[in-house]
């Protein structure tokens, strides 16, 4: 929407500042789809019976920390909600992730 938005504006003559949408994008696909990445990692923790939620966080954090500039540590979290285990740097903005539960969920098989 918004590439169709900025190719409008070089039609029309009007100045403003090129916004790369598709780089941000592709970062933040590939920490959460590729080999090693988020889903994958969750995957590959549902397959351990003792694996736990701060197992998972732990491979998370060893994994990305430091290593991928869109995986971040959680900010704290405003009065009266949960605090994040990770942060996404998002296009929009920086986005935190509670993952209590995510390993039981992804066991469960509908």
């Amino acid at each position: 929407m918004f590439v169709l938005e900025q190719e409008e504006y070089s039609r029309e003559g009007i100045e403003w500042a090129f916004i790369d949408f598709g780089m941000d994008l592709a970062a933040c696909i590939d920490l959460i789809e590729k080999p090693m990445g988020i889903l994958s990692i969750l995957e590959e923790e549902s397959m351990f019976p003792k694996a736990t939620d701060k197992t998972f966080e732990e491979k998370l954090m060893n994994n990305h920390l430091g290593k991928s500039p869109n995986f971040q540590k959680p900010r704290p979290p405003k009065p009266g909600c949960q605090a994040g285990h990770f942060a996404i740097g998002h296009y929009a903005g920086v986005v935190s992730y509670n993952i209590t539960g995510w390993l039981e969920k992804n066991k469960d098989p509908l």
